[in-house]
């Protein structure tokens, strides 16, 4: 008999739950401090050189970069290895999937992520701690990538991170490449996510459309909990690694 197939769609709970701040929440980082939001705003980044240098070290800085997953994130790789994980769609751009262990080709980073970067001018691709370790050296990170039809002079595009900055596009084809899975799973878990970001959320009535029960474990509620069949208001830290064992069993 083929496992049960189940598609995740994760938000910011789950990383609180391993100690980066919420942003958008009551005591969120821009809630309370809105002006840090422009580290995120792409006109600036493009425009002004300090503006860049800020981004960086902010996100150098930030416990976004510096966190380590937590037992939510572990339970995950578990469910993966049992070979139950259809895709980890996430709101999140920490990279604690990736960090945690679930293959990158089970996560959709829907709002992109801090683990790589590219280049804006020529698209080479970055790991985002080679360029934060010569941050101090270079605090405005351009591309070195040497061209050959421009007779092997350095590119020196502007670097960024592949975080969906204020102002830029969703990864091309995420939102549908999620929908779609969601629509074809057995199951869809919504972990630690408010579904008030759009077009996220979208894929939660897309699921219900679909005829696929749906999870719904969030510590507070959200205007899709109508469409849940079990709603979890318990600490994700917990509550996740046992609703994974629990299923796992179950098979």
């Amino acid at each position: 008999m083929a496992q049960k197939q189940i598609i995740v769609l994760t938000g910011a709970g789950i990383s609180t739950s391993a100690g980066i701040p919420d942003f958008r929440g009551p005591d969120g980082v821009w809630t309370k401090h809105p002006d840090q939001m422009q580290v995120y705003d792409i006109d600036a980044f493009l425009t002004d050189k300090a503006a860049r240098e800020y981004s960086w070290r902010w996100q150098k800085e930030s416990p976004v970069w510096n966190a380590q997953p937590g037992a939510a994130h572990y339970a995950l790789v578990d469910l993966e290895k049992a070979g139950m994980l259809s895709l980890i769609a996430t709101q999140n751009f920490d990279a604690l999937h990736e960090k945690a262990g679930n293959s990158p080709d089970k996560i959709v980073n829907l709002h992109g992520t801090i683990g790589t970067s590219h280049c804006m001018k020529c698209h080479a691709k970055y790991d985002t701690a080679d360029i934060m370790a010569r941050l101090d050296e270079e605090p405005d990170p351009h591309c070195h990538r040497r061209l050959p039809y421009k007779g092997n002079m350095p590119c020196n595009g502007l670097l960024k991170t592949d975080v969906v900055y204020f102002g830029e596009m969703l990864p091309e084809g995420a939102m549908e490449h999620s929908i779609r899975a969601a629509q074809r799973a057995d199951e869809l878990w919504v972990i630690g996510s408010t579904l008030e970001v759009f077009p996220a959320a979208s894929i939660v009535p897309a699921a219900a459309q679909a005829g696929v029960p749906i999870t719904i474990m969030n510590m507070g509620r959200t205007q899709y909990d109508s469409l849940a069949d079990r709603l979890i208001h318990d600490d994700i830290a917990v509550a996740l690694p046992e609703l994974v064992e629990q299923t796992i069993a179950q098979e």
